[in-house]
């Protein structure tokens, strides 16, 4: 890193992966942030750097040397060694930076006064992590597995004989079926849909009661899918249809002697299929040879199905809601529970990345034939069937607390969903190259859209940027006020204009490299030059 470099970060100020902070700081103070962001995304700490943004400078001689001693060597487990650099400001100041990678072995803890505290990064701000967020922690870095986790109050009895017979006996063709109840108890632990805990025998795991459950969410809450049809493009007081399905995940199979299958009873994914297909179909005036009216698909049905699957697959089972499907008037969207598990993104995902956060859940699906064992059903068939069905690209939307998928049942006015095999980007959040990605971008770069006009915000000359401010260019109104006011805070300048802390030290620095403002002096004692050009 650069002096110029470390300025742009100060001016943009502490965010989700920037914090700062004097060098007088205690020991414990700087092992909660490094753990919060190894916990997290990984981030900087600047040592030397006021709230605000001033630089008091480093002090210590041996800054370093305690760092990696004092701090990460017996405060932090398991132990990680931060990135250190210096980097001079002036004769007088120097910072130091330290560069925290996202870690693989998570949970971190700091250890201090008998206690094992687990912090993670919520905006600016490091906070010690939840419950649920400990397990997803926990599950991330493979120490758990969510779905062999036991489900209270569900015991051995409270899993379908009749279904988990059906897949050993038929599906899988297990050569070694249990004869006895004790067998079978057994036979359901070593495939990890019974457990015990130190108080409890048999208890059913998420996977078994998912799976085999006689009633699912009367155990499991979130193991139903939730399906919602709209006559508008919002979701509004009354819905066409608002409800909740609760069965197995998978059906009941026949196998006939060349191995072909046949639905005997239905499981959830049928259950749901068979409720929205009135809702994405139309009768046609078209009469067939066998007297009935054609339908007219309005979405492919086997796009569906493969969304749905993946929900169910890949879902995050700590995350105490359904599934939720809702259908607009121009638009389907479903919405999986969860973060994208480990390391996963929007552009892995759709580049045919796997990395199955439940692979109980998704061997048993295999072995029905409900996925294929490539596990790679958004890069071969969500997107290309989409693209010849109607000439638009799934929307992927994901963040910490879902990932959400739309379908388009046509293309918007003035918006181009097609579909570009060499771009893996889809979500203009995720900083897409291909400016055609969907709705919320329009039709040009992802960081504009209609949010912002039709120009970059970014560009300290676009006169056009934010609807908040009017139709004029905010950082006309900063110069102006910063012509009235050499001595003008940041803190001023936001609450004047309206706009965040963080965006005024944003457009400030545009401003600066743009050449048309500088600092003269420090950021207590200095003031604001208006550069005019020559």
């Amino acid at each position: 890193m650069n002096k110029i470099e470390l300025m742009e970060i100060i001016n943009n100020g502490e965010n989700s992966t920037v914090e700062f902070k004097r060098d007088n700081l205690r020991a414990e103070q700087l092992a909660k942030e490094i753990v919060a962001f190894a916990n997290s995304y990984g981030g900087r700490i600047l040592i030397g750097v006021e709230n605000d943004g001033e630089i008091s400078g480093i002090k210590k001689s041996n800054l370093e040397e305690w760092i990696m001693d004092s701090v990460c060597s017996r405060l932090i487990h398991p132990t990680l060694i931060p990135k250190y650099e210096v980097i001079k400001v002036n004769n007088q100041l120097k910072v130091a930076v330290l560069t925290v990678n996202s870690g693989i072995m998570k949970p971190f803890v700091v250890k201090f006064k008998d206690r094992e505290d687990i912090y993670i990064r919520i905006g600016s701000i490091s906070k010690l992590a939840t419950r649920e967020q400990i397990i997803r922690l926990s599950e991330i870095s493979g120490l758990i597995h969510v779905e062999t986790l036991p489900v209270p109050g569900a015991y051995y009895d409270s899993l379908d004989r009749i279904r988990y017979e059906n897949y050993f006996k038929d599906i899988i063709k297990d050569p070694q079926l249990p004869k006895t109840e004790d067998n079978w108890k057994q036979h359901l632990k070593d495939n990890g849909f019974l457990t015990d805990t130190e108080f409890q025998q048999n208890l059913c795991t998420i996977a078994g009661i998912l799976l085999f459950g006689k009633k699912p969410r009367r155990f499991l809450k979130q193991a139903g899918i939730r399906f919602m049809a709209f006559n508008s493009h919002d979701k509004e007081y009354k819905a066409l249809i608002d409800s909740i399905i609760d069965a197995p995940l998978i059906g009941r199979w026949d196998v006939d002697k060349n191995g072909q299958l046949s639905l005997i009873d239905a499981g959830l994914i049928e259950k749901f299929m068979n409720m929205v297909e009135p809702y994405i179909s139309e009768e046609t005036d078209l009469i067939e040879v066998s007297l009935r009216r054609s339908k007219k698909w309005l979405y492919p049905l086997e796009v569906i199905r493969e969304l749905v699957l993946n929900a169910l697959a890949h879902r995050d089972w700590t995350r105490n809601v359904d599934i939720e499907i809702s259908l607009y008037k121009d638009r389907i969207e479903i919405i999986s529970p969860g973060a994208l598990p480990n390391s996963m993104t929007v552009e892995k995902m759709v580049g045919g990345r796997r990395t199955p956060r439940n692979p109980i859940i998704m061997d048993v699906l295999r072995d029905y034939q409900y996925v294929d064992a490539r596990g790679m059903g958004i890069r071969i068939k969500v997107i290309p069937i989409m693209k010849s069905f109607n000439n638009t690209s799934p929307l992927f939307e994901a963040n910490e607390d879902f990932l959400k998928t739309t379908l388009y049942l046509q293309s918007p006015d003035n918006i181009d969903h097609k579909y570009d095999p060499n771009d893996p980007i889809v979500d203009p959040k995720t900083g897409a190259t291909d400016p055609i990605v969907g709705p919320k971008t329009g039709n040009n770069d992802p960081i504009v859209g209609p949010k912002t006009g039709n120009n970059d915000p970014n560009d300290p000359n676009d006169p056009i940027i934010d609807p908040k401010i009017g139709h004029n260019d905010p950082n006309l109104h900063i110069l102006s006020l910063v012509a009235t006011n050499e001595n003008i805070t940041y803190q001023e300048l936001s609450d004047e204009l309206g706009l965040s802390l963080a965006t005024i030290k944003r457009r400030i620095s545009a401003l600066k490299k743009a050449k048309k403002i500088e600092r003269i002096g420090t950021s207590r004692g200095g003031y604001w030059k208006i550069i005019k050009p020559k």
